[in-house]
């Protein structure tokens, strides 16, 4: 017995095909209500030599205590122009942070009021209260809770070439710390007080060589997930 569904405008559900037959779906973003969608991009200044392990590069902070935060997607890129004198594994990794009640300091701090970053005008100005990017050095901590394991990670190999001779300058090139676009896949959520780190791994980047990097990150709001 065939079954007829009906959506809540009224009108019956479609199929496609004569031979599976297959449900005709078109798959939206979350109803974010009086809140929204963003997108950040952010490059930092140019690091100096030798930043130190577990510093920290780029910090997102959620504050709000009623809606949360679903973050989608944090990617990084980077780049150098200044050659290393050694060579040196290196890696950049996402931390979560917990606890969060003091917002770090230093860098950048993003402008995130009126209609930055948002993907349509008429959504709601964003609720993260802070936003920031390294300068030169590492960004300071405030007071919070690092998970003991991270998110993502990502290895760097930096040789010793010289910089102008260099088939390619890049470090990373769109790099993806976390992802979760795929069908089905949870978004990394975050509640009052609860946020993100980008940070070095557990190796000092070699001496002399300097460089930067650039940070993208989607995510909504929405009073419930």
């Amino acid at each position: 017995m065939a079954i007829q569904v009906q959506g809540f405008g009224g009108v019956i559900a479609d199929v496609d095909g004569t031979t599976f037959r297959a449900l005709r779906i078109t798959s939206r973003p979350i109803n974010y209500g009086s809140l929204g969608m963003y997108r950040l991009g952010a490059v930092s200044g140019t690091i100096a030599a030798a930043l130190g392990a577990g510093a920290e590069m780029f910090q997102f902070r959620w504050p709000d205590a009623t809606n949360l935060a679903l973050v989608y997607k944090v990617f990084i890129s980077a780049g150098a122009n200044v050659a290393a004198t050694a060579a040196g594994l290196c890696s950049f990794v996402m931390t979560a942070a917990r606890s969060w009640t003091a917002a770090g300091s230093g860098g950048t701090r993003l402008a995130l009021t009126t209609n930055n970053c948002k993907l349509r005008t008429s959504m709601g100005t964003s609720l993260v209260n802070d936003a920031g990017i390294s300068t030169t050095a590492g960004l300071t901590a405030g007071t919070k809770t690092l998970d003991a394991t991270n998110m993502g990670a990502q290895s760097v190999t930096i040789g010793t070439g010289a910089i102008t001779t260099a088939v390619s300058l890049m470090l990373l090139n769109d790099a993806r710390l976390f992802d979760s676009d795929g069908e089905g896949q949870h978004p990394l959520i975050l509640a009052q007080n609860e946020g993100f780190v980008i940070r070095n791994g557990a190796v000092v980047f070699p001496a002399t060589m300097t460089w930067n990097f650039g940070v993208q990150v989607v995510w909504a709001e929405a009073a419930a997930f």
